[in-house]
């Protein structure tokens, strides 16, 4: 489904035609070479003092089906439904403690963000659909894959090719042709001073 966003001016197509698709193809795999490039985009993401202070962990359907099918026990029933067919999940954890000094970096979640958006750019300008998630059991998952206290999980992510929308059914499908939306520009930007609306382009 090619549903790109509807901006006031012209965006990198990269942007506008990210989409947090929900029909995977499941006769489609994603290769390991792929899997390193959207690991590569979030690799080069920015980070307070360069500290990296994401980790992702990855199951790929095609070579693991196992620890796959380990990852999509920790989601939530809404996500399952149509998780299913994506042949790759991924999970994004932040380190709490700089790797420098080891005291708190209250920064490694908002660079965390950065590295998923990097993967997520990468995802669509390789013919991918990347899915963010906050719809899991973390404390589940930390159990399965033995993460570390000192790491939030942040997000979900599902990669695959996108399908033809009319593999999805009811809720799923109702959510997934919903018209795009985004709040004004004013109620989310601010110019000078907080509450002064940026204007929209003339």
């Amino acid at each position: 489904m090619h549903n790109p966003a509807i901006t006031q001016v012209s965006i990198d197509n990269t942007i506008a035609n990210r989409w947090s698709g929900r029909a995977y193809d499941a006769a489609k795999t994603v290769s390991h070479a792929q899997v390193v490039a959207l690991l590569e985009a979030a690799r080069w993401a920015p980070s307070c003092f360069g500290d990296q202070p994401w980790r992702f962990v990855v199951w790929n359907k095609a070579s693991d089906p196992q620890a796959w099918q380990q990852a999509f026990d920790c989601m939530v029933p809404g996500n399952q439904a149509w998780v299913t067919d994506a042949p790759v999940l991924l999970l994004a954890c932040a380190d709490s403690l700089f790797g420098h000094n080891q005291k708190p970096n209250r920064w490694a979640q908002y660079d965390t963000g950065a590295a998923a958006e990097n993967l997520c750019l990468q995802a669509g300008s390789m013919g991918l659909m990347a899915h963010q998630m906050g719809g899991f059991d973390a404390n589940l998952a930390r159990e399965k894959f033995n993460i570390p206290e000192q790491y939030s999980l942040m997000a979900m992510i599902s990669v695959g090719y996108p399908a033809d929308i009319a593999t999805l059914t009811g809720d799923v499908l109702a959510r997934e042709t919903a018209a795009r939306s985004r709040k004004p520009l004013s109620e989310l930007f601010f110019d000078a001073g907080w509450g002064q609306g940026v204007k929209d382009a003339a």
